[in-house]
């Protein structure tokens, strides 16, 4: 068990509130002079973690391990054998029990974060979106059929769609606004643009074509989590979704964070799933394991509009949501997901969908906020939201937090809508 309240010898890594403490870690990639270099969140900082695999500072690990540092994704780093020893060093190294010459060693390879550039950290292969929240699902469901909101599927199977991986972007890169087919045989831009409040997860080792993932096993091929914006377009959705679901209403542009949290950073906030009431159906034994398999992660979501910026407005807080609401777990999705012998490769990317909450303010959607634009939304400024507008900014947040344990935090996913 890592020690919880451990510091580190770099100060803005022990300050109150600190998304980034010794405890997390999380990996990112950002850009240098000779290309994008993988690198470690800690304090105020980035950690280069190329220039780290040149100081002799990581000889003590697998050859293989210390040349997927030079590399500029992560995907190598994810299929190593060596990502927990890799760890353990890195605590060690930035830990306040460190060595004068190791912390002289490693002071020129540390970045401050507001001067960092950030660029992808995973080649993402494949993408795959859940519709995991079944007050998500339940919310949705009562707009377009109000006598049964949740189809006779869903407490029964992981319902999702493969998304389009060319499309994902990096925090803070804008999305324009799409055009497509709505109703009434026009075509236009979307008048129905928002956001959806997501985690995703990003697989490790993958599976042999063919050979399914049991759920016991599930948890080992999850190398980390990261926020995730899925955008969409509810009108053209709702015009071409049936019979095949998802297509161009989703497939324009989804918004990653830039960090990615290591499941063993979040083991001391793992915790059962939400109970499912007595009259729900128990999950087939393929789905069932007895290992807490939620994480008890905070969400948050807030929005400010080009008039608020103008005006130094601070972000409006949408609403605030947790990802131990889900109705499936993480290790459900991949047991799934492979339950055919579907073969998941390292870097895939899977989606939770839409994570909405049981109580008022929990929404993560602007189509459940305003019940599809009936209900338009006040801002402090005056303004009204029914969807998104040219210039309104979403920002995601997340975080783990408790009395006792460390603050692991998930930075944040933005994005701003840009016009045609």
């Amino acid at each position: 068990m890592p020690n919880l309240t451990q510091k580190s010898w770099l100060p803005s890594a022990n300050t109150p509130h600190c998304d980034l403490p010794l405890q997390n870690l999380p990996y990112c990639a950002f850009q240098t002079e000779t290309g994008p270099h993988l690198g470690i969140g800690i304090g105020d900082s980035v950690l280069d973690l190329h220039g780290l695999s040149h100081t002799g500072l990581l000889r003590s690990l697998p050859w293989e391990t210390r040349s997927a540092c030079r590399a500029t994704h992560l995907n190598t780093l994810m299929e190593s054998s060596g990502t927990s020893a890799l760890r353990e060093r890195l605590t060690e190294l930035l830990a306040e029990t460190a060595s004068p010459e190791d912390i002289a060693k490693i002071k020129p390879l540390l970045h401050p974060i507001k001067g960092v550039r950030f660029t992808k950290p995973v080649n993402i292969p494949n993408y795959t979106d859940f519709y995991a929240s079944i007050h998500h699902a339940t919310n949705v469901g009562k707009l377009f059929r109000p006598d049964q909101p949740l189809l006779p599927n869903y407490k029964h199977i992981p319902i999702g769609y493969h998304g389009r991986a060319s499309s994902i972007v990096l925090s803070n890169t804008p999305t324009i606004r799409p055009q497509g087919q709505l109703k009434l045989d026009t075509f236009g831009p979307t008048q129905q643009l928002d956001y959806e409040l997501e985690v995703a997860a990003y697989i490790t080792h993958g599976n042999t074509l063919g050979h399914p993932i049991p759920i016991d096993q599930a948890e080992q091929h999850l190398f980390g989590i990261t926020l995730l914006n899925d955008w969409s377009a509810r009108d053209i959705q709702s015009w071409e979704y049936q019979p095949l679901g998802p297509f161009l209403g989703k497939s324009f542009s989804t918004t990653i964070s830039p960090w990615v949290i290591p499941m063993a950073a979040l083991a001391p906030y793992r915790v059962p799933l939400a109970p499912r009431p007595a009259c729900d159906p128990t999950p087939l034994p393929y789905l069932t394991t007895t290992e807490p398999s939620a994480i008890d992660l905070h969400l948050e979501v807030f929005l400010t509009t080009q008039s608020m910026r103008e005006a130094s407005l601070p972000p409006h807080q949408l609403s605030r949501a947790n990802l131990r609401d889900l109705y499936w777990s993480f290790p459900q999705l991949v047991a799934h997901h492979t339950s055919n012998g579907c073969n998941l490769i390292p870097g895939d990317l899977l989606a939770s969908g839409t994570i909405s909450g049981p109580t008022e303010g929990a929404q993560g959607s602007l189509l459940e906020i305003t019940q599809r634009g009936a209900n338009p939304l006040q801002l402090p400024n005056g303004e009204t939201r029914t969807f998104l507008e040219d210039g309104d900014e979403v920002i995601l947040r997340g975080y783990c937090w408790r009395e006792g344990l460390p603050r692991i935090g998930l930075g944040e996913c933005r994005g701003i809508i840009a016009s045609q």
